[in-house]
């Protein structure tokens, strides 16, 4: 007898539990992946640290959360005038004179780009004056964000639907 109660319980709790009702409305929209490029900017110097870029987010009137992802990109080239050439941060170049590196950090307060070396980069101001970079803050809830290249650029805009006209620019 236990069997049988047990049974039919077992059906009960399975046929409940798997009983569906209509679909409710759809949540509001969260905030999209968005792009800022820092065109053509000369790096600073500081004692404390070294050659660096600094920004608030409230510069470009945005605010991302602690669960929101950034990656950045440096343009190093191009193909032809409408093909640029991003690479990821951060990033190391193998050059004549030494080890040469882009890094940075974030908060959701604000952000930094850092260039440094094992040699004294200051004599390779074409690595740090005119540098143009570009950077993804992708919300933390993107379900698919770790199913990307992150370290491409394209795959990223296009996972994300960035348009170009979408590009905020300082």
């Amino acid at each position: 007898m236990k069997k049988i109660l047990l049974f039919v319980a077992f059906i009960g709790i399975t046929a409940l539990s798997s009983c569906e009702g209509p679909e409710g409305p759809r949540g509001p929209a969260g905030p999209e992946a968005q792009v800022i490029e820092l065109l053509n900017v000369d790096f600073g110097f500081s004692n404390d640290l070294g050659y660096n870029l600094f920004y608030t987010w409230n510069q470009f009137g945005l605010a991302p959360y602690d669960s929101d992802s950034v990656v950045m990109y440096r343009l190093s080239g191009t193909i032809d005038p409408q093909t640029p050439i991003w690479q990821p941060i951060p990033r190391t170049l193998f050059l004549p004179q030494g080890e040469f590196d882009y890094d940075f950090d974030f908060s959701p307060v604000d952000f930094t780009i850092y260039a440094g070396g094992d040699y004294d980069i200051g004599t390779t101001p074409q690595y740090l004056d005119n540098q143009t970079f570009r950077i993804v803050i992708i919300p933390g809830y993107f379900e698919n964000r770790m199913n990307i290249d992150l370290n491409d650029y394209n795959a990223v805009v296009q996972a994300y639907g960035i348009k170009e006209s979408d590009v905020i620019r300082l």
